[in-house]
């Protein structure tokens, strides 16, 4: 006689003699077979008792070892989509069995189920099932905004990868970078991913610091404090003509954990990815190069100086600050631009802006101009405290100064998605053969052809008139400027067109 049992699922099991307590006896030969028989049946209630007692060791046992003391919520009820919403294209949903489905539908993009609810920090478990020929993942601090890509999903997305490739538990960003933290050098977790059958997930958010892990493998560990909060969403993705369709994948038992995180939350023993002021991998082959390293002032220069100022300006944990002067224009350490000119370029820079704060971003600087008092000329990204700051109010055509507007010249769109003081926003600037455009926070905010006949008029009304052929240089340095206040920028990033092929 032996046993044979296994907690995991000795508490599931309502036949537990059957399924782990088993009784094996020998070949004999029919006599000697029949008094043991008769020996069992004179002992049966013996060895009922026996077992039983043995039963509730065991659950007692194994409640002991695997007792899970976390304060889950469950954020699906296992019969109805109650507190989700369905969000991009049309794939299939529905609940079967205490399971999400979702299944391919050709003809309609990438498609979400998405809580209801908004989470910033927190810790979520789930089971998925993927049939092997699909891509899908787990969205997470994700956002749909009228104003970004007409309410396109974007945002963190956990991926479920049943390929070959196996970068299940990696980090994409939907709809914005790409990919963030792939998984080619963690063979580990790659391998443990189960083909067809049910995986568990383990992601932790909690402030700037992603995590995951696949069926108790470390996965991804990334540093990253693009969004810092959003829903949550299973991913149907899209797919092409050729692929069947309906084929599905199938989430289970999800769980999650919003108080006391630091009671529950795990170190993974994975080098983090730090996205602070490094290009990604396909940053580098669309040919972005870091126009501030992050550490050092090389590149850059004050715009009356030959060298870096040695005043106004702090560079401290991968963050440079112009710092504040009492509001005055480039008083203190003064603007500061870069060595190199640049012509046709595409530029993105986080900017944090303080209360009241003035700042901004020059482009076709020429610094041989206004030797004299005040900032350096050029055309100007506004970066301002618009609710706060008296120059929003201001200028020669009329919201022409307030922030993402093209200074003094264009007013950026009053749907701007600006976000609070204190927290980080997305500068960008594309100017090639002379059309020029402003977005903020992934949105365009306003467009212009430099040089154009309605561009002149523009500068005729404007500050710049005195200066000729304002604006309108073939190259120029990239300015960023100090006005007096506390205004910090980082991931300063730039693609130089003329390198092109």
């Amino acid at each position: 006689m032996f046993l044979d049992f296994k907690c995991h699922n000795f508490r599931k099991n309502d036949e537990l003699l059957k399924s782990f307590v088993k009784i094996h006896i020998l070949r004999q030969n029919p006599k000697k077979l029949m008094k043991k028989m008769k020996i069992i049946e004179f002992m049966r209630p013996k060895l009922m008792n026996g077992l039983a007692l043995l039963t509730l060791i065991l659950l007692g046992a194994c409640g002991e070892t695997e007792k899970d003391d976390t304060p889950w919520v469950e954020i699906f009820d296992g019969t109805t989509l109650k507190g989700w919403s369905q969000k991009g294209g049309e794939a299939n949903y529905e609940v079967r069995d205490g399971m999400i489905v979702g299944s391919t539908v050709h003809g309609t993009p990438n498609s979400f189920m998405t809580s209801d609810k908004m989470y910033d920090d927190f810790i979520l478990e789930l089971e998925y099932k993927v049939d092997s020929t699909m891509n899908s993942g787990i969205q997470i601090r994700s956002n749909s905004l009228p104003h970004y890509k007409d309410g396109r999903v974007h945002g963190y997305q956990i991926e479920i990868d049943p390929s070959d490739r196996a970068w299940s538990a990696g980090i994409y960003d939907e709809a914005r970078r790409g990919w963030l933290n792939p998984l080619p050098e963690n063979p580990d977790a790659q391998k443990a991913f189960k083909q067809n059958d049910w995986n568990h997930y383990r992601i932790e958010a909690i402030g700037d610091t992603l995590q995951t892990w696949i069926n108790g493998v470390p996965a991804a560990h990334l540093i990253d404090d693009k969004t810092s909060s959003g829903f949550i969403g299973l991913q149907v993705h899209s797919i092409p003509k050729e692929n069947k369709e309906g084929t599905e994948i199938m989430w289970r038992n999800i769980k999650i954990l919003t108080d006391s995180l630091s009671k529950y939350n795990k170190t993974s023993p994975i080098e983090p990815i730090i996205t602070k002021n490094t290009l990604t991998k396909s940053e580098k082959e669309n040919g972005w190069k870091l126009l501030w390293d992050g550490e050092s002032t090389d590149g850059w220069r004050g715009a009356k100086l030959d060298e870096f100022p040695d005043k106004g300006w702090k560079i401290e944990d991968g963050i440079l600050s112009v710092l504040s002067s009492g509001g005055e224009e480039s008083a203190a350490g003064g603007d500061i631009v870069t060595k190199d000119l640049y012509g046709n370029f595409e530029l993105t820079v986080d900017f944090k802006l303080t209360e009241g704060a003035n700042s901004g971003i020059k482009y076709y600087v020429n610094t041989d101009i206004n030797k004299g008092p005040g900032s350096s000329i050029g055309l100007e990204y506004q970066i301002l405290d618009d609710e706060r700051h008296p120059d929003a109010k201001l200028g020669n055509h009329e919201g022409s100064r307030t922030v993402a507007s093209l200074y003094d010249l264009i007013k950026a769109d009053e749907n701007k998605p600006i976000n609070p003081i204190g927290e980080w926003n997305t500068a960008h600037i594309i100017s090639k053969d002379n059309h020029v455009e402003h977005w903020l926070n992934g949105v365009k905010v306003l467009e212009y052809e430099r040089k154009s006949d309605n561009y002149k008029k523009l500068v005729s009304e404007s500050k710049y008139t005195k200066w000729p052929n304002f604006g309108e240089g073939d190259k120029g340095h990239i300015l960023l400027q100090d006005h007096g206040d506390l205004v910090s920028f980082r991931n300063i990033k730039i693609r130089d067109f003329s390198e092109e092929k």
